[in-house]
C-alpha cells in the first residue's frame, strides 16, 4: 500500500477521479498517436474497473460511443454514451453483441485484457498471448476500415510471433510501453494504426459464404 501510494499515477488517478493508475496509460498513448478522437465509437474489452472508459469518453465527448466489456461487472458510468456488457470474450457471439450495441464498427478497439497473474512467468505469458490473441480475433470481426487498435501483451518468446501477425492487419504497427507502466511490469502494448481493407473484405467474403450455406440450407426439399 505504501509503494503505490509513492506512484505518482496511483495519486493522479485518485485526485482526477479516475478508477485506476491505468488510465493514464490511454491517456499517453492517445495523445502520442492520435488513437481515439472525437465522436468515434469505442469498444474496450477487459474493462473493470473503467478507467480505460472514462479516458475513452473524455476523448470521443458526447457525440462519440464507448462500450466497455468485461466478465466482471463494471460499475455504472453515468453518461449516456458509455455503454456496459458483462459478458465472455470467448462467447462464440460476442463479436455479434458487439457490433448490435455499437450500431456498426468500431473505430477503435482496446485490450487491457490480463490473466490471473500465478508468478510462473511462462504460464502467465502464455495466458496473456491467449487473451491478446482473441483481442485481435474480436478486432477483425468489429474494426471499420482504417481503424486502430491497442491491445496489451506480455514480453515472452510469443510476443513476436502475435507482433507480426497482428501488425500485417494495419498500416502502421509497432509495440509501445506508456510511461505510466511500471518498469518492472512485463507488460508491453501492441498498437495498430489503420486497418487494412483486405482485412474487411476477407470478413465480407467469409460473411458471404456463410449466408449462401444458410441459402443453401433452406432451399433444400425433402421428398
Amino acid at each position: 500500500m505504501q509503494e503505490r501510494k509513492r506512484d505518482q499515477y496511483y495519486r493522479l488517478a485518485k485526485i482526477k477521479g479516475y478508477r485506476s493508475r491505468a488510465a493514464y496509460k490511454l491517456k499517453q498513448a492517445s495523445k502520442t498517436y492520435n488513437l481515439i478522437r472525437e465522436g468515434q465509437r469505442v469498444v474496450d474489452l477487459g474493462a473493470s474497473p473503467g478507467g480505460w472508459l472514462q479516458v475513452a469518453r473524455e476523448i470521443v465527448g458526447p457525440e462519440g460511443l464507448v462500450l466497455g466489456l468485461d466478465i466482471k461487472p463494471i460499475s455504472p458510468i453515468p453518461f449516456p454514451n458509455v455503454h456496459l456488457i458483462e459478458a465472455d470474450i470467448y462467447d462464440l457471439e460476442i463479436g455479434k453483441k458487439i457490433l448490435n450495441e455499437l450500431r456498426g464498427f468500431a473505430d477503435v478497439l482496446l485490450s487491457d485484457l490480463s490473466p490471473q497473474i500465478i508468478g510462473a512467468w511462462d504460464v502467465d505469458h502464455a495466458r496473456q498471448i491467449d487473451l491478446a490473441r482473441r483481442a485481435i480475433a474480436i478486432a477483425k470481426n468489429v474494426l471499420r476500415p482504417k481503424g486502430n487498435a491497442l491491445i496489451k501483451m506480455f514480453h515472452g518468446p510469443e510476443l513476436k510471433g502475435l507482433q507480426e501477425e497482428a501488425g500485417k492487419m494495419f498500416f502502421r504497427s509497432r509495440l509501445y510501453k506508456p510511461q505510466a507502466s511500471r518498469p518492472e511490469s512485463s507488460e508491453i502494448y501492441f498498437l495498430g494504426l489503420g486497418l487494412r481493407n483486405w482485412v474487411a473484405k476477407e470478413r465480407e467474403v467469409m460473411e458471404g459464404q456463410a449466408g449462401d450455406e444458410d441459402g443453401k440450407n433452406r432451399d433444400v426439399t425433402v421428398e
